[in-house]
Formats: C-alpha cells, structure tokens, sequence
C-alpha cells in the first residue's frame, strides 16, 4: 500500500519546487575551488565497469532509480523509526503511523551513532562506537523490531557496504581506518588506512561501485579510496582547511557529482565524481550535516542543524530552490524519508526529539521526544534492491 502511494506523492513534491524553482540562490560557487594533493603516485582508477557482481543500475542517468518501489524481501518487515539516543546509550522505536513511541532499549554498547540497513535488507545494525579499542554492532530483526546479542567490532562509528555485498565496511573513526568485514561472521579481511583523515566520517560511492569519496571530519579534507585493490588513491584539502568540517557524503543521481555537507563551512562542496576535483561550494545554511535525495531523484534535502532549517536543491537547474525552518526551532541532523517520500523523519541532536516533517506542505507533522543526543536514525522498510549503508541509503 505504501507504494501505491508513492507517485502522486512525487508529482505533488514536484509542483512544489516548481514554484520555487525560480531562486537563484545556492548556486554552485566555481571560485571556491582549491587545489588538490595525492597521497601517493597511485591515480584515480580508470576503469569504468561497474564493480563484478553489483546489480548494476536500472537507469544510465539515475543511480537511485530502484528506489521507488518496496522489494518483496521486506514485506513481512514492520514500519518503524529506529533512533540511536547516542549520549542515553539506547534506542528509541518509533510507530510511523501513530507517531508513538513504542519501545526503547539498551544499544548493548557505548555510543550508539547510527542505525544501518544491512546490504540485503535482512537486519539493522546499531554501531556502538565506544568504548575506544573496543565497539559493537546491535542487530535489530526488522520483522519484530527486537534486538540481538550485540556484535564485537572494532570502533564502528559508522557502517557501509560494498556494492556487491561482499563486504561489509567499518568507519574506523578513532583508528583512522576504513576495516572490511565479511558481513555474515563479522570476520575482519581488510584495511585501508587513512593516516590523514582525522576523524573519517561519511562516504558515498561512484556510479559503478569501485570508488568512494570519504568525509575527514577534523582535518577539513576528503578521502578517495580504491573498493577494488582496497587503496587509499588521493587526499583532498578543502578550503580554509582545519577550519572546516566535512560530514554527509552523496552521490548526484546522475553520477556525475558529489556533495558533502559541511558543518562549519555552512554548506555543501561540490566535486567532479570522475576527477575528484573540488569545483565548487554552495552555502545552505550554519551547520550543514545531512544530505536526502528525493524519491523522484529531482531534489536532495541539506539538514542545516545549528539553524534548524532544511535546505532543497534542485539537481535540474543547479540551485537551491527552498528553505524550511523547524516552528519553535530545533537541531536536524540525521535521517531518512518514508517509504512513499512525502515524510521526512530527522533527529534533534540537540533537543533530544525527533521531527516528522511533510515535505509536500512543509509542515511538522510531530515532535517526538527520544533520547539524548538522539543521531543518525533509519526508517525502514526502504524502497530499494540493496542497502549502501549509513541510514539507509539505498540503490
């Protein structure tokens, strides 16, 4: 029934940006665009193909193409918010339909930071990134909301997956390490050491699968690593360098460009995803963190936390197009978007609650009271054939 739903719901969010569409506003500064260093003779791989074994996209000009419709893998899975309360060490759950709470329970661990689908859809995975040396992963069964017997692993502050669903892909924070793990024994079989990408944060990856770009929180520079011969190929210095913090990661729906938000620089840069050169910086709003593409891949949300706005880019004409500011304030962090991609569901870092905004009116639905430090949460089910990682990113 959820899907069903989905496409008047599109057409409806597209004649709302259509009346917005006229803003120039945000568009791409081309002048901001500094120089790049390598980190080693290694270049960027030229190999095109799509990664073996990656279902490869059901569009040319549109990686999320798949995203429209719920797979048959998840129909017997329960409608729920899972929040990650990363300062109350617990998770919230949440009723979609009712905006109720309907159970919270210990993460198993420290500092649980996010809440990611695995790659075939079959779990949820709390990353508990504390104590450091130590970490866990808590699985959720998304059937019953109920969770596991958590997981020993090494520093998850937060968790991806290849393409192909061989690996699983630990963000190694404090260790500086992106760690692959097979993602059914939880056996570590690589490493790609990032020595200078203090605090590695976030990544998305290329159209074909074989390489990311990676978000250095503390260091104001991103990452370009190898998912083939499990490389680091180049660091990138931002602008204004250590005086910037880098956070999201997303891919265009066209493959062609990259986005990070920034949390100080208050905005996104902007990179050439067959380069990685920086080409440009668009200013959304202080303290830029979350970036959401759209069910109809025509837009991408941007959270601006320490003003509690969201920002609307519009990938057609290349501009912001919108803003929304949470009534009475608030702190919009991490999130994800229904199923049919009318609610947006985003947590209140700062304010211990979790918004339901409707980005079709554009209108708070409710403001639910969580946990402390409430972060990266997940609706789930997502539409989707396979789970990237972070909060549901989905292909």
């Amino acid at each position: 029934m959820i899907a069903r739903r989905a496409r008047p719901v599109l057409l409806a969010l597209l004649v709302v940006l259509a009346g917005c569409s006229g803003s120039t506003a945000g568009t791409v500064d081309k002048t901001a665009a500094p120089s790049s260093t390598t980190a080693a003779p290694a270049t960027t791989p030229q190999d095109h193909s799509n990664l073996p074994g990656m279902p490869p996209p059901l569009s040319p000009d549109d990686v999320y193409a798949a995203t429209r419709e719920l797979s048959p893998a998840v129909a017997d899975h329960l409608p729920r918010v899972y929040v990650p309360n990363s300062e109350a060490d617990t998770i919230t759950v949440i009723d979609p339909a009712t905006f109720e709470v309907v159970g919270t329970y210990s993460s198993g661990g420290r500092e649980p930071q996010h809440v990611v689908p695995a790659y075939d859809m079959q779990m949820l995975y709390a990353n508990n990134d504390l104590p450091i040396g130590g970490g866990s992963l808590l699985p959720i069964d998304p059937r019953t909301g109920q969770a596991g017997q958590p997981i020993p692993v090494r520093d998850p502050y937060n968790l991806y997956f290849t393409l192909d669903g061989r690996y699983a892909i630990v963000v190694a924070e404090a260790d500086r390490s992106l760690d692959f793990y097979d993602p059914h024994t939880w056996e570590k079989k690589h490493a790609i050491a990032v020595p200078d990408c203090g605090g590695v944060n976030h990544m998305d990856f290329t159209a074909d699968g074989r390489t990311a770009l990676v978000s250095c929180e503390f260091s104001g520079r991103m990452a370009v690593v190898d998912m083939v011969d499990f490389r680091l190929v180049r660091m990138i210095d931002l602008p204004q360098g250590r005086h910037v913090k880098p956070q999201d990661v997303k891919l265009s729906p066209d493959g062609r460009t990259f986005f990070a938000a920034d949390m100080v620089a208050d905005g996104m840069h902007v990179f050439d995803a067959k380069t990685f050169d920086n080409t440009g910086f668009v200013p959304t709003g202080h303290g830029a963190h979350g970036l959401y593409v759209t069910r109809d891949s025509k837009a991408m949300l941007i959270t601006n936390r320490h003003e509690g706005s969201i920002s609307v880019w519009e990938f057609a004409t290349g501009g912001l197009v919108h803003k929304w500011h949470l009534p009475g304030g608030g702190s919009p962090d991490m999130g994800n978007l229904s199923a049919d991609g009318r609610v947006f569901w985003v947590a209140g870092r700062h304010h211990s609650e979790v918004y339901a905004i409707d980005i079709v009116d554009w209108k708070l639905l409710a403001r639910i009271p969580v946990g402390k430090g409430a972060h990266g949460l997940t609706v789930w089910p997502q539409p989707g054939r396979y789970s990237t990682g972070h909060t549901g990113v989905m292909r």
